[in-house]
C-alpha cells in the first residue's frame, strides 16, 4: 500500500531514538513508552502543493528531510506496522539539517 498526501499535506514518520531504555540522575530506569516521543521526522511524500481553491504553493520540504513537526499535529496511519502521520504543511515548524 502506498500513501500520497493530497494538497498540502506532508507524510512524515518518526525518526526512532536507538535507546529503549534510559536511565534517569537517580538510578530510575525509563521505558520507551515512559518518554516522550520526539518531534524530528523524516519526510516520506509530500503533496502537491495545491489548496482548495486550487491555488498552488511551494511545500518547502521534500522526500528525505529531517523537519520538527507540532507536537500533536497530523492524524496517525499504520501501514505494515510502520506507523507515519499525515501533516499540514503549516504544522511543520523547521527543517533539520545536519
Amino acid at each position: 500500500m502506498t500513501i500520497k498526501p493530497i494538497g498540502l499535506r506532508v507524510l512524515i514518520k518518526t525518526v526512532e531514538d536507538n535507546e529503549k531504555e534510559q536511565t534517569t540522575s537517580f538510578g530510575l530506569v525509563l521505558p520507551d513508552s515512559a518518554k516522550e516521543k520526539p518531534e524530528i521526522a523524516e519526510v516520506v511524500a509530500v503533496g502537491d502543493g495545491k489548496d482548495s481553491e486550487g491555488k498552488t504553493h511551494d511545500m518547502l520540504v521534500k522526500q528525505g528531510d529531517k523537519v520538527i513537526v507540532s507536537k500533536y499535529a497530523g492524524t496517525k496511519v499504520t501501514v505494515d506496522e510502520i506507523e507515519y502521520t499525515i501533516v499540514d504543511r503549516d504544522d511543520i515548524l523547521a527543517k533539520v539539517e545536519i
